[in-house]
């Protein structure tokens, strides 16, 4: 018995403790006593059942008779229901609720069937919809863990969860498991503006089925399943299919890398003006870094995509035709490998264009500055002289308002011819260049 177990066992134990006192001691308010210990009782089974894992509270459900089970039940919180009627067995289940089948709620399951060389799409709501249908492809968004389970169940596998991509090593990617059945984790491009990310996909090929299970709306499925379900002759089988997403990965990346090209040429034309601000080099900045990170998950994923067809070619599942449409694809990479490393170049070459102007303005600045100094040095000494007692001595017998005037009236000329003899020397060397 698992701690789940016993602890809900002793809180029901409490419970039918509870009804039982109050009705021996036959008290005038037996009745209230007991429906505050029993609020009690059940807001405590409801707090821990909201926060117990799904397969536990099935487990529970499984192991206590029907009378505790009904009681336990009716304390699950609504939002929890669905997930709990995917683990629990038939007949549990038709105990507890009846009739009342789980159903696919925020995920969307489709199935695919091949009729006269066009891909049917049948969407799939509840369990009783899988009976039946002979699919080549099932694919699985928003799944939740216990709807992968029946549905592996029902076609005699077991489906990974594609978030857990991120933690397997890269050779572990790409597998060849029991039965010819094969099993592939891929990183697929969705370029949003001002927000693109990679999405992971896991495919699993079983029994002439191909399973496909994210937790994003890509377009690139999107595409595929327009193609397929309005072409002809588009798709024989599971690998036509699988192929073909790949192809269609490798399309978007390249209108992706072809934005690229838009932006950085807009962006290039901004850099080699006369002159640009520092508030608009720090734009130019931002705008580069968004496509240099754009650029560079493009060549991963692509990179990523070319494992997974070398895997496929490999695999030896491929027929004539299909290993032809697996080269086209690897040659279609390549190109876009020369791509990237060619904006990754232009990128480098627009930063370094970009920091020029700032340190040019920089430079600028600096100049004005220095220029101020020059000015205000011969100031600077007459001042500290004008500080001096010897300044005093030099004009008695002066009154010091003349003094001071005259002296404040020099150094406003000293600073002026200054200021005019640097203006002189600058332009010289404007003409000079």
């Amino acid at each position: 018995m698992s701690k789940y177990q016993e602890k809900i066992a002793e809180m029901l134990s409490r419970q039918r403790l509870a009804e039982s006192i109050p009705q021996a001691q036959n008290t005038p308010r037996h009745a209230v006593v007991l429906t505050l210990l029993q609020r009690q009782h059940m807001a405590e089974l409801h707090n821990l059942l909201s926060q117990m894992p799904v397969e536990d509270i099935s487990e529970v459900l499984e192991a206590l008779p029907i009378e505790d089970a009904i009681k336990v039940w009716e304390q699950v919180p609504d939002t929890r229901e669905n997930e709990i009627l995917w683990e629990v067995s038939d007949v549990r289940r038709e105990q507890l609720v009846g009739t009342r089948d789980p159903v696919f709620e925020e995920s969307q399951l489709n199935a695919f069937v091949l009729v006269e060389g066009r891909l049917h799409q049948i969407p799939i709501s509840a369990r009783k919809d899988l009976d039946g249908i002979k699919p080549i492809w099932i694919d699985l968004l928003h799944s939740t863990k216990s709807e992968r389970k029946y549905v592996g169940a029902h076609f005699g596998l077991s489906l990974p969860d594609p978030s857990d991509v991120t933690d397997l090593e890269v050779s572990t990617r790409f597998q060849m498991l029991e039965n010819t059945d094969l099993l592939l984790h891929s990183n697929f491009l969705l370029d949003r503006q001002g927000n693109s990310r990679s999405v992971p996909v896991s495919f699993v090929i079983h029994q002439g089925i191909l399973f496909t299970l994210r937790s994003e709306e890509l377009p690139v499925f999107r595409l595929q399943r327009r193609r397929a379900l309005t072409q002809p002759g588009y798709v024989n089988d599971c690998h036509d299919l699988m192929l073909d997403l790949y192809g269609a990965d490798v399309e978007y990346s390249a209108d992706s890398l072809e934005d690229i090209y838009s932006t950085l040429g807009k962006v290039g034309r901004q850099v080699l003006s006369e002159s640009i601000t520092d508030a608009e080099a720090a734009s130019i900045l931002g705008d580069i870094a968004e496509e240099e990170d754009l650029n560079g998950r493009i060549r991963g994923n692509i990179l990523e995509t070319q494992r997974g067809i070398h895997f496929l070619i490999r695999s030896k599942v491929l027929s004539v035709a299909q290993h032809d449409d697996a080269r086209q694809i690897l040659a279609n990479i390549e190109s876009l490998n020369s791509h990237t490393a060619f904006l990754f170049d232009k990128i480098n070459f627009l930063m370094d264009a970009t920091i020029g102007f700032i340190n040019i303005n920089q430079n600028k600045r600096i100049n004005k500055l220095t220029a101020f100094g020059i000015v205000f040095m011969p100031i600077n000494i007459l001042a500290g002289m004008g500080g001096m007692s010897e300044f005093s001595m030099m004009t008695q017998g002066l009154p010091w308002p003349v003094a001071y005037g005259a002296f404040a009236a020099g150094s406003v000329v000293i600073g002026v011819v200054t200021f005019m003899a640097l203006r002189y020397f600058e332009l010289r060397q404007q003409k000079k260049r």
